[in-house]
Formats: structure tokens, C-alpha cells, sequence
């Protein structure tokens, strides 16, 4: 095992702002229009308080570094606040979701690229672990080579952004009427305003990103609050922008329906040869994501290892400071996973996504917002960031957040393996 190296090894400002926002805007949000079309107004009403909350967590784990930059991220947090179990089961089942939701995005970018390609949806299970292991590959050369290949992917997926943007103005300036959704009559309604959130939620998962790779940043107490802050607002407001202009802009019926909102929205206000290239991003995007989530499924383990919550095995570099083993063992469940699930639509594998990483997320957010106000830092915000997940986690309903608590303690026999292991050590 070799040191992690110095910063020249590490990862920068602009590195860890576009880990955060590249694992943010991944292939979710080119069909998130879907999900959100039947919410109407309420869906933009649920932007903007998911983007306060997320706003107000991002704070509370950049205080929470500044704080404690020795912690690790926050499973760090969490141990110096509640303790060791508590900790050892946000991680566990964080990392679960992680990989899982690799799974995911895999499918999802080889689902785009058969849109040019078709035999590869005749292989489809096949194609996504090769996907998986290259990906896997770019990542055992060390934390620098995923960030400057984060960088590359997130200035591509950038631009089916970009062009919807453009395009709004471009569409309420031509003499083509725009039938804009009305407001409706009877004003927002806050239980569908709090059922959207599980969704726009869903989309903002990532923020967390950077300090969950604390030990690859450079000066972390420094870098990652930035980071978090720029990745977490630059995203939220693309998000709001763009799928509020889907859905408000395009008959609610169609969007709903439609397997590619963008695609449709492009087509709809500018023509039919520009919608087809969507897809090309929207493969670059989920591969991006998942470039950026494979960093993280290597470091969350490993940091675990760190704190003594999994055995030392997870810890252990290869000579570029990657943790080899917890990489190489992630992206094998997650092959896994894919050979277990290969009968599975896209369509079902992100409904299992959206369910499975949104409430395992939230309870992590929940544990460093209640951290920070056991250890008194950023109290109002830590505050209004647990009020925040309390209410995001009762709108995605009490089987969702059973399943999550299943989940974390499920790792419990591995951590008291692990601590029956490493006690004769503490008493020599």
C-alpha cells in the first residue's frame, strides 16, 4: 500500500465541483420531466423548497468539514456524534445505494447508446458489466484520473442543458404560440408539492459527494465547502430552469408519456435531427455519473476501514492511492447485481433506483443534520436541514424508509466481526 501522495495526487476546486455536479446531473434528469409532468406547478414549487433543503444540508456538511476536517466525511460526523454503530450503519447502507444506483446508470447510458447502436440492447446485460469494469478501470488509476475524466463528461452532458435553455426564450419570442400550463385555480397544493419531492430530491443526490471523498481532496477544510456549495446551487438552479420549462411548456399528457422529455422538448421548438443527438448526451451524462459514483464506491468503504467500522482489507491502496480492494469488490456486486436483475426494463431498474438511494440518502443527510446540532455547528441551518429530511423522508412513505432501515442493519454481523477481530489488538 502506498501513500495517497501529496497534492499533486488530489483532487482541486474544479475537480471536486464537478464530482459534485457530475454526479448530480446524471441520466435521472433527461427522465425526470416525466415523473414531474402530472405535478404541474407544484413540481416547481417542489424545486424550489428541495433546492433550500439541499442547500441548507450542503451547508451543514461543509460547516461539519471546516469543522472537523480530520473526521473523514460524513460517516466521521456521524461516529463523533452518536458513535460507532450508528455511524458504521449510515455508511453501510450508503455505500449499498451507491452501488446500486452504479447499476443503474450503467443500463441506463448502454439503453441511450442502442439508440445508435442497436445490437446492444440484444446484450444488453453483458454490455452494462463491460461498461461497469471500464469505468472501474479509469478509476484504479487514481483519484486525479476520474476527476480530469469527470471534468470531460460534465462539459459534455452540460450541453443538452445548455440547448433547452437557450431555447426558452428563442420559443416565447417566435410567432409560434407557446401554450403555457395555467396556474392552477385553486392554488398549490402542499401534499403534492411534498409527493414531488421524493423526486426532485431524487435528482439532487450527490452533494454529498466530495466529502464523502475528503481524503482525496486537497486542502479539504478549504475545497469542499466551495465545492459543495457551487456544485449544489449551479445544479439546483439548472434543474429548476430546465424541467420546469419541460413540463410547463409541453402538453402534460406527452410528457408523461414520453420516454425522452428532452428529446421532445427539442423537437418540439426546434426540429427533429437536433432531438436525436439528446440521446448521445444523455449516454455521456449516465457515464459521467457513473465515473464519479465508482470514485465514491471505492473511498466510502474504505473510509469505514479507516475508522475501524470494516475490516482493513477495504483500505488497501494500489500504488496510484486507489483503494483497490474496495473498488474491485463494489464493482463485482454490482456485476452481481446486473446478472441477478437481467430481465429487468430500465424503467423498473430506476424505480428500484429512486426508492432504494433516495431514502438510504436522506437518512445519511438526516444523521450529519442531527450531528451538527449535537456538536453545535451551524446550528439554524442543521436545523432547518433535519426539518427538511424529516419532512422529505415522510413524503416517500413508511415502506421506503422501512426498507432503508433494513438495509442498514444488515451490515451489523460485519461490524462485529470486525470488532471481535480488531479487540485483541486494543488490549495488546
Amino acid at each position: 500500500m502506498t501513500d495517497s501522495g501529496g497534492p499533486g495526487r488530489k483532487l482541486g476546486l474544479a475537480m471536486c465541483v464537478a464530482l459534485v455536479m457530475g454526479n448530480m446531473i446524471g441520466s435521472g434528469v433527461f427522465l425526470l420531466p416525466a415523473s414531474l409532468a402530472p405535478f404541474g406547478w407544484n413540481a416547481v414549487a417542489g424545486w424550489a423548497l428541495t433546492i433550500a433543503g439541499a442547500l441548507a444540508l450542503a451547508a451543514v456538511l461543509a460547516r461539519l468539514t471546516v469543522a472537523f476536517p480530520e473526521a473523514g466525511g460524513p460517516t466521521g460526523f456521524v461516529e463523533r456524534a452518536f458513535g460507532r454503530v450508528p455511524s458504521f450503519m449510515i455508511g453501510w447502507a450508503y455505500w449499498i445505494s451507491v452501488w446500486t444506483a452504479n447499476v443503474t446508470l450503467a443500463v441506463a447510458a448502454v439503453s441511450f447508446l442502442s439508440v445508435f447502436v442497436p445490437e446492444l440492447a440484444d446484450h444488453m446485460a453483458i454490455t452494462t458489466i463491460a461498461l461497469i469494469w471500464i469505468v472501474t478501470a479509469i478509476n484504479w488509476r487514481g483519484a486525479r484520473a476520474a476527476g480530469r475524466f469527470q471534468i470531460v463528461t460534465l462539459a459534455v452532458k452540460l450541453v443538452p442543458l445548455a440547448v433547452v435553455i437557450a431555447l426558452i426564450p428563442i420559443a416565447f419570442a417566435s410567432s409560434r404560440p407557446v401554450a403555457l400550463t395555467p396556474f392552477p385555480a385553486e392554488g398549490l397544493s402542499w401534499t403534492t408539492v411534498s409527493a414531488s419531492a421524493i423526486f426532485t430530491l431524487w435528482a439532487l443526490l450527490g452533494f454529498e459527494s466530495a466529502s464523502v471523498a475528503a481524503d482525496k481532496v486537497d486542502r479539504p477544510a478549504i475545497t469542499i465547502p466551495r465545492a459543495t456549495m457551487i456544485g449544489t446551487l449551479a445544479t439546483g438552479l439548472l434543474y429548476l430552469i430546465v424541467c420546469s420549462a419541460i413540463i410547463l411548456m409541453l402538453p402534460a399528457d406527452a410528457v408523461a408519456k414520453s420516454n425522452a422529455p428532452f428529446s421532445l422538448f427539442v423537437e418540439r421548438y426546434w426540429s427533429h435531427e437536433p432531438a436525436l443527438f439528446v440521446a448521445a448526451f444523455a449516454a455521456v451524462s449516465a457515464l459521467g455519473t457513473l465515473n464519479g459514483w465508482t470514485l465514491v464506491q471505492a473511498e466510502l468503504p474504505a473510509a469505514l476501514a479507516r475508522q475501524g467500522l470494516l475490516p482493513a482489507w477495504f483500505a488497501r491502496e494500489n500504488r496510484h492511492g486507489t483503494p483497490a480492494n474496495a473498488l474491485i469488490l463494489s464493482s463485482a456486486i454490482a456485476t452481481v447485481c446486473v446478472l441477478l436483475n437481467a430481465s429487468q426494463s430500465t424503467s423498473e431498474m430506476f424505480n428500484a433506483m429512486l426508492v432504494l438511494s433516495t431514502s438510504v440518502t436522506l437518512w445519511l443527510y438526516l444523521a450529519c443534520a442531527g450531528a451538527a446540532l449535537r456538536l453545535g455547528v451551524a446550528t439554524p441551518v442543521a436545523a432547518l436541514g433535519l426539518i427538511y429530511a424529516v419532512w422529505t423522508l415522510w413524503g416517500a412513505g413508511l415502506v421506503v424508509s422501512a426498507m432503508s432501515l433494513i438495509l442498514m442493519a444488515a451490515g451489523l454481523p460485519l461490524y462485529g466481526w470486525t470488532r471481535m477481530r480488531s479487540a485483541p489488538a486494543r488490549r495488546e
